[in-house]
């Protein structure tokens, strides 16, 4: 439309282990995503490690990584050995091989898992599994690293300077970063802050009751299948 100035909108965020539909739902709602594996690698957080739905109730799946220092960024992380990779695709063909949906996606994530042994550093598995979900998904986001960027000091600052580096002028958050996030700068900075609502998803037909909606996006994939679009956000919305 004539006059109709476009808004490059991005978000920043650490990378994940298999993460959740929001997480994905984040990627698809912006023109580039960044991640920020720059930042301090965490123990018992989400980057090594996600939920699978199973009879027994919520199980973790965590890649074992070794920390050399509590400075440890997370592109630095290193896995500590690759029996993982065996042990959690068993996991996932033991929960999910009754899933309506799981012999569409199986023999692309066994050879998925398979490519992942190679792999040293946990950042590397994290993207080779988000990149092929978003090849499902139909996400066409760009994805960049925050390696690529000069990193300046300061939480929000540091933020507020990738959009700038971007040519962003909005910045989509998740609502964690709303305890410490500084409004004000970025109002002077002429970044427009907009908040990630993650409530109010639908429920799918999803095995071993009661329903529960933060575990790994390959739940919705197994369960769901092509369909996995309709119970996600991002695609009933127009990017901005």
């Amino acid at each position: 439309m004539q006059g109709y100035e476009m808004k490059k909108r991005i978000a920043i965020l650490q990378s994940s282990y298999i993460p959740w539909k929001g997480y994905f739902d984040l990627i698809n709602l912006v023109d580039e995503f960044i991640l920020f594996d720059d930042a301090q690698f965490t123990k018992g957080d989400w980057r090594n490690r996600n939920l699978l739905k199973t009879k027994q109730g919520l199980h973790w799946l965590t890649i074992p990584v070794a920390k050399n220092s509590l400075e440890q960024k997370i592109r630095d992380t290193k896995v500590s050995d690759n029996k993982w990779v065996r042990k959690h695709w068993a996991t996932i063909q033991q929960n999910y091989s009754n899933a309506l949906h799981y012999n569409t996606y199986s023999e692309q994530f066994e050879q998925l898992y398979a490519s992942a042994m190679k792999w040293r550093y946990l950042s590397e598995i994290n993207y080779l599994f988000m990149v092929e979900i978003n090849k499902i998904l139909g996400i066409s986001t760009k994805i960049r690293w925050s390696s690529e960027f000069v990193l300046v000091n300061g939480r929000t600052e540091r933020l507020i300077d990738l959009c700038k580096q971007c040519g962003a002028s909005i910045y989509l958050s998740g609502p964690a970063a709303k305890s410490y996030f500084d409004l004000a700068l970025a109002k002077q900075e002429s970044i427009e802050v907009n908040w990630m609502d993650y409530s109010r998803y639908p429920e799918y037909d999803q095995l071993n009751p009661p329903f529960e909606h933060g575990v790994s996006v390959l739940d919705l994939l197994f369960n769901a299948g092509p369909d996995a679009p309709r119970y996600m956000k991002s695609f009933k919305a127009e990017k901005c």
